[in-house]
């Protein structure tokens, strides 16, 4: 899964995501003509995964990843309307979530390019920007629907024709300020649209990224910008940026330190990539063993078989049944053995649904 993260000029938005990635990505730019967007693959941080790993003592430990897109920002004017993306625009369309960086810092030395600090005023600025870059992809389809049209019979024309009134509905929403994801659209309404991507059609995660002298207030500012800004697939959450980036110079354990020391609480790195994997409708199901205690990733609703093809695709084509055991139970009992004896693991068939923590052992036919 990605994510592509997305922010106003001077709003720390490459901070971020070297926070996030543990990555170097050099700051301070704004998209320059060879500017391309850096891409790095990061670990979803999950306590089971360590305990487990702490129990079977494997060979190797894996965490579920998703990888994090920074996409260079259109220059000083970005935020204007005249175009978010630009030439990446396609690469951009093709993320499964959007992460907009949003300043909450002041530092004299980095200007804000609209001359304050407002997280609010630029909240909304991204929300309008995501609008227009849908409603011009609406407008080039309708063109392209009404040119199809005229060629055609009268009776050919009801398919497109109800794209075309589904357009025109997505349209007359967004020009009402109402992002497409919180348009109800329909399963129906989905196959109308085929392979088109907009971008206020996907999840979206407002990361306020605050100074240091912010991150006691952190949870204040998170309830006070979520009440302005919310709806369905859309999350918040606050984040000290360029703190989160500088520890990652430090090992685990002098970076709890300092975040106690500076009243920061909770991982903010670890909390951001925590929102973005769970806006994404994603869940972890388990395997243990010797060799390899590891996260999988499948969207929520996923069937044991399909979970199976996460794995590998011949464990799915040949799928038997699953044997499932609660991580909790797993942990309580200190070994499978113990679970099988005291009736917590069970056998499930090709119509179960994997829930979050499920731990699996696969039984298939090569």
């Amino acid at each position: 899964m990605r994510a592509g993260i997305i922010g106003l000029p001077r709003s720390g938005k490459t901070t971020i995501f070297n926070a996030v990635s543990r990555g170097d990505a050099p700051v301070g730019g704004f998209g320059g003509g060879d500017a391309k967007p850096a891409i790095r693959s990061v670990p979803v941080p999950d306590a089971r995964v360590d305990r487990l790993s702490a129990l079977y003592r494997p060979k190797r430990t894996t965490n579920a990843t998703i990888e994090y897109v920074d996409f260079p920002v259109a220059g000083e004017r970005f935020g204007s309307g005249e175009g978010i993306g630009g030439r990446f625009l396609n690469d951009l369309a093709a993320v499964d979530a959007l992460i907009h960086v949003v300043r909450a810092f002041e530092d004299g030395a980095v200007p804000h390019p609209d001359g304050s600090v407002d997280p609010s005023r630029d909240i909304a600025s991204m929300d309008l920007e995501l609008a227009f870059a849908d409603l011009a992809l609406i407008e080039r389809r309708l063109e392209r629907i009404d040119v199809e049209m005229r060629s055609l019979k009268a009776g050919e024309r009801a398919a497109p024709q109800a794209v075309r009134d589904l357009l025109e509905r997505m349209k007359g929403g967004l020009e009402e300020e109402t992002p497409i994801r919180a348009q109800g659209l329909s399963a129906e309404d989905r196959r109308l649209l085929g392979g088109a991507r907009f971008l206020t059609e996907k999840p979206l995660l407002d990361l306020v990224n605050v100074g240091e002298d912010d991150l006691l207030r952190r949870e204040a500012i998170e309830e006070g910008l979520r009440a302005a800004h919310s709806g369905p697939a859309r999350d918040l959450a606050v984040m000290g940026g360029r703190f989160e980036m500088e520890l990652n110079e430090l090992d685990d354990d002098e970076a709890e330190e300092f975040r106690r020391e500076a009243g920061g609480g909770r991982s903010g790195m670890a909390e951001a990539v925590r929102r973005s994997y769970a806006l994404l409708g994603l869940i972890s199901f388990l395997t243990v063993g010797p060799d390899e205690c590891r996260a999988w990733t499948i969207a929520g609703g996923a069937t044991a078989p399909e979970a199976a093809g996460r794995i590998h695709s011949d464990l799915q084509r040949g799928f038997i049944r699953a044997e499932v055991i609660r991580y909790e139970d797993l942990i309580a009992c200190g070994a499978e053995a113990e679970a099988r004896k005291r009736g917590l693991l069970r056998t499930e068939g090709k119509e179960y649904v994997v829930r979050d923590g499920d731990v699996l052992n696969i039984l298939f036919n090569v």
